[in-house]
C-alpha cells in the first residue's frame, strides 16, 4: 500500500477559474499560462482544463514542443523567448511563439531568418518594461526595437507586451499600475499590433478600469490554479481550488503539560493535549519552515500544526476534533483550506506550494 497522502487535482475547478477570468475581460484572448508543469497540476491535466483557452504560455521549450506532441494545435508562447538559435529552429519547427526582451534576441532572429529562413512566419511578442524592471525593452527604445523586428522579412504578428509588478495594488506608492499603463501608452503610440498586458492581478482589474485597461490578450496564471494574485480572498475573487493535498493521521500522542513535540523540541505543551500525526512532511512538497499555528483541517475541522515539520511528518493539534484518530482525513491545503492560509502562515506564498509538490506525492484528478 502507499503512503495515504495524494494531491488531487480538480479539472472542473480549472475549467471554473479560466471561465472567471474570461469573464472579466470578455473582449480579450486568454492566454492559459502552464508554466513550472502547471504550476505543478501537470501539462496533460491542464490541456484538459484549459482546453477552451486560446493558447498555452509557459517558459520551458522541452514542455512546448510536449504540448505539441500531446495534440495542442492552438498558440503556444514561450514567455522568455528564446536563449540561441537552435531555440529559433524549435520555434519554427513547431510553430511557437517567443517573446523579445533585448537586442541580443533580436540580433539571433535576424541572422537566423538569414541563415535558414523558416518556411512560416514566427510570430513574436515584443515586451516593454514598464518599471518591472525584469526584462524588456524601456519605453523609449520600444519603437526602435519594433522597427528592427518588423525589418525581419520572416516575423509574422508582432503582439506589444508588458508585465505588472502590483496590479493587486493599482495605486502602489513605488510603481502603479496606472503609471505603467501610462508608460506603455507612451511606448506604444503609433505601433500596431494587439495588446498583451494583464496578468491574474491585471484581469481583476480590468471591469473597473474601462478603456484605461485594454488587453486583446490576457494571461491568466495563478487564478486559473485557484490562488489569489493578491489583493482579497480566492473566494472573493470567485475562484475555485485546483489542487487538494491530503493525507490521514498516522498516529496519536497524549501528552501532558511541559511535554514537548518534535525536532528541536519547539513546542511545548500547556497543558494535556492530543497530538496527531500527519504522513506529510517537506520531502512531499510542504513548507519546512511553517510555524506552529499554520492551518491544517482534520475531518473537515480547521486547527493548527505544532513543532517543527520533518522529512515525512508532522503534527496538529487534535484539541479542536477530539474524536479524530488514526486514520482521519486530513487536508493540508485545497478544498475546504484556501491554499493562500497555509502560504500566509508560512511566509511564502500559494504559487510556491503548488510548485514544490514533490514527484513522490501521488497525483490523482476528479
Amino acid at each position: 500500500m502507499p503512503r495515504p497522502i495524494t494531491a488531487t487535482v480538480h479539472i472542473a475547478s480549472m475549467q471554473h477559474n479560466l471561465e472567471r477570468a474570461r469573464a472579466c475581460a470578455p473582449g480579450s484572448k486568454a492566454w492559459a499560462v502552464v508554466k513550472a508543469n502547471a504550476y505543478g497540476h501537470g501539462l496533460e491535466r491542464a490541456l484538459r482544463g484549459f482546453a477552451a483557452a486560446d493558447g498555452l504560455a509557459l517558459i520551458e521549450f522541452d514542455n512546448a514542443v510536449r504540448l505539441r506532441e500531446m495534440g495542442w494545435t492552438k498558440p503556444v508562447l514561450l514567455l522568455e523567448g528564446w536563449f540561441d538559435a537552435a531555440d529559433l529552429a524549435t520555434m519554427a519547427r513547431h510553430d511557437l511563439n517567443g517573446a523579445a526582451h533585448c537586442m541580443e534576441q533580436i540580433a539571433l532572429l535576424e541572422d537566423f531568418c538569414a541563415r535558414t529562413p523558416p518556411a512560416r512566419p514566427l510570430n513574436v511578442h515584443l515586451k516593454m518594461n514598464t518599471g518591472m524592471n525584469r526584462l524588456g525593452f524601456k519605453p523609449e527604445q520600444f519603437g526602435a526595437a519594433f522597427a528592427r523586428l518588423r525589418a525581419i522579412p520572416h516575423v509574422g504578428e508582432i503582439t506589444l507586451m508588458t508585465h505588472f509588478a502590483n496590479a493587486d495594488e493599482a495605486n502602489h506608492p513605488c510603481v502603479s499600475l496606472h503609471q505603467q499603463l501610462r508608460r506603455f501608452a507612451e511606448g506604444t503610440a503609433g505601433l500596431p499590433g494587439p495588446r498583451s498586458v494583464a496578468n491574474s492581478a491585471g484581469v481583476f482589474q480590468m471591469p473597473g478600469m474601462g478603456d484605461a485597461l485594454v488587453s486583446d490578450w490576457i494571461r491568466p496564471g495563478i487564478m486559473l490554479y485557484g490562488g489569489t494574485p493578491g489583493g482579497r480572498t480566492a473566494a472573493e475573487y470567485g475562484l475555485r481550488p485546483a489542487m487538494t493535498l491530503a493525507s490521514t493521521l498516522i498516529g496519536v500522542q497524549d501528552i501532558q503539560a511541559g511535554d514537548f513535540v518534535g525536532y528541536g523540541s519547539r513546542f511545548e505543551a500547556e497543558g494535556a493535549m492530543r497530538i496527531g500525526v500527519v504522513a506529510c512532511g517537506y520531502a512531499d512538497g510542504y513548507p519546512r519552515h511553517a510555524p506552529t499555528g499554520t492551518p491544517i483541517l482534520v475531518d473537515g475541522v480547521r486547527t493548527r500544526t505544532v513543532g517543527r515539520v520533518s522529512m515525512d511528518m508532522l503534527a496538529v493539534d487534535l484539541t479542536p476534533v477530539p474524536a479524530a484518530g488514526v486514520g482521519s482525513r486530513v487536508v493540508l491545503w485545497g478544498e475546504g483550506l484556501p491554499i493562500d492560509d497555509v502560504a500566509t502562515a508560512a511566509g511564502t506564498i500559494g504559487y510556491e506550494l503548488m510548485c514544490a509538490v514533490a514527484p513522490r506525492v501521488p497525483v490523482l484528478e476528479d
